[in-house]
C-alpha cells in the first residue's frame, strides 16, 4: 500500500520517520512474498511504490541490508534475499539451540503477569485455529507470536537481539510456507502448550528440551518437503504449489490470508 507522496522538503526527523515506515513496509512485504524472493528491484520502483524520495528509502534500505533481508546491488537497485534449502535448515539448527536456552532461561526469569499474558495468547490462538477449521495456525509478528513472546521472556538482551533481528525476521519468509501439513496446527499448539506449562512450573530443563524438540520438527517437516537441490535458492510459496491445490496456487504473490505460523 503506498505511502503518501508529501516530500517536497524533508527535515531530519521527517526523512527518518519516512524511513522508519518505508522500513517496515518492505519488510512485512519482504516476509508475505509481495516483494518475491530473488527479485530485483530498481530505486526506482521502490521510490514509486512508497512514495517517498530516494534519502529515506536509502536508509530504509541500508537497515534491510543489514537484517540480510535484501542484497544493494549498485547502479540496478536491490535483490530480494533468498536463501538455500541448505541455510534454512542451517538458521533452523541455530534457532534450536537458541531458542532452547530462551526457554530455559524464560522459565527463571519470566514473571507470573507474562506467563499470564502467554496463556490468554495461546487461547486466542486456539480460537483461531479453530476458525479455519485446524487448517492453519496464523501467527503474526512479535507480542502476538509465541516464539517472539518467549525469547523476550528470557531478559536476556544478547539472546533477545540475535533471535528477534536478523534471524527472525529471515526465518518468518519461509517458515509459514511449510507448516501447511495435515493436523499440524493443532499439534503445533499442543507443543506450545507444553513449553509454556514447564515454563509455568519453572521447569527449565523440560522447557529446553521442549523447545528444541519442537523446532526440530520443524526443520524436520522442511526437510521433508522440499527435495536438496544443490545451492538453488527456495521459493517460499514452494509448499503450497506442492499441494493438492497447486494448479490454483501458482503464483508467487502471498495473499494477506496464508497462514504465518511460528515454529
Amino acid at each position: 500500500m503506498p505511502v503518501p507522496p508529501d516530500i517536497a522538503a524533508e527535515s531530519p526527523l521527517a526523512r527518518t520517520t519516512l524511513a522508519d515506515r518505508v522500513f517496515a513496509l518492505m519488510q512485512e512485504a519482504i516476509v508475505r512474498g509481495d516483494l518475491a524472493a530473488g527479485a530485483r528491484i530498481s530505486e526506482a520502483e521502490l521510490a514509486a511504490r512508497y512514495g517517498v524520495s530516494r534519502g529515506p528509502l536509502r536508509e530504509a534500505l541500508r537497515r534491510l541490508e543489514g537484517r540480510q533481508l535484501i542484497t544493494r546491488i549498485p547502479h540496478v537497485g536491490v535483490r530480494i534475499m533468498a536463501l538455500s534449502l541448505e541455510e534454512l535448515l542451517q538458521i533452523y539448527e541455530v534457532r534450536e539451540t537458541l531458542e532452547g536456552l530462551a526457554c530455559r532461561l524464560a522459565a527463571q526469569h519470566m514473571p507470573d503477569a507474562e506467563i499470564a499474558e502467554l496463556k490468554a495468547l495461546l487461547v486466542k490462538h486456539a480460537e483461531q485455529i479453530a476458525e479455519h477449521d485446524g487448517r492453519v495456525y496464523i501467527q503474526e509478528e512479535g507480542n502476538v507470536d509465541f516464539h517472539y513472546r518467549v525469547i523476550h521472556g528470557s531478559h536476556n538482551a544478547v539472546l533477545i537481539n540475535m533471535l528477534c533481528g536478523e534471524l527472525y525476521h529471515r526465518v518468518r519468509i519461509y517458515r509459514g510456507q511449510f507448516s501447511i501439513t495435515e493436523g499440524r496446527p493443532q499439534q503445533a499448539l499442543a507443543e506450545h502448550q507444553r513449553i509454556l506449562d514447564a515454563i509455568e512450573a519453572r521447569d527449565g530443563e523440560l522447557a529446553e528440551f521442549l523447545m528444541r524438540r519442537h523446532i526440530a520438527t520443524a526443520r524436520a517437516n522442511i526437510a521433508a518437503r522440499v527435495p536438496p537441490a544443490g545451492s538453488a535458492k527456495l521459493d517460499p510459496t514452494l509448499s503450497k504449489r506442492s499441494g493438492p491445490d497447486a494448479s490454483a496456487k501458482s503464483s508467487t504473490t502471498t495473499t494477506p490470508d496464508s497462514p504465518v505460523r511460528s515454529a
